[in-house]
């Protein structure tokens, strides 16, 4: 059975009421893209910043950082409270000037990234290593946060 919607067209079932939007979004990226020679979204989003993963055990806590190819005296660490901010610039050496690129994928910049850890920290208590591209954080827990055992008597 056919009914009609809104507008007197045809209505034979459910569809997705934002699907003509997403349709005109894409065809004005497609016409910016012809226009401009480029993905205009790709250059307002920062993408040079490095993922991250955060464990932690008893005493300490682990943020292992993805950063090839910056080298360690191209970032800047802080802690701050709970804060950590890892701060630095991925450098890519240019290609030729005649080089056409068929696919680019791999951005240069400076990054920052800033994340809030679970708990108080002791910045004095803290080591980085940055091997094989990955850069290892070892922040040891502030001894207030820290778990105390009890004995019972």
């Amino acid at each position: 059975m056919l009914t009609r919607n809104l507008f007197g067209v045809p209505y034979t079932g459910w569809q997705n009421p934002l699907a003509e939007l997403n349709h005109m979004v894409r065809r004005m990226d497609q016409l910016t893209n012809a226009f401009f020679g480029r993905d205009v979204r790709r250059l307002a989003m920062p993408k040079v910043f490095p993922a991250l993963n955060i464990t932690e055990d008893e005493d300490k806590y682990y943020i292992r950082a993805e950063l090839p190819g910056v080298k360690p005296d191209d970032l800047k660490l802080e802690v701050t409270g709970k804060s950590l901010s890892i701060a630095g610039e991925r450098k890519i050496q240019p290609e030729s000037d005649n080089a056409r690129y068929h696919r680019r994928e791999r951005e240069a910049g400076k990054f920052s990234r800033a994340v809030v850890l679970p708990g108080d920290v002791d910045a004095d208590n803290l080591d980085a290593k940055l091997v094989n591209g990955i850069l290892t954080i070892t922040i040891a827990k502030s001894t207030a946060t820290q778990p105390k055992q009890i004995t019972i008597k």
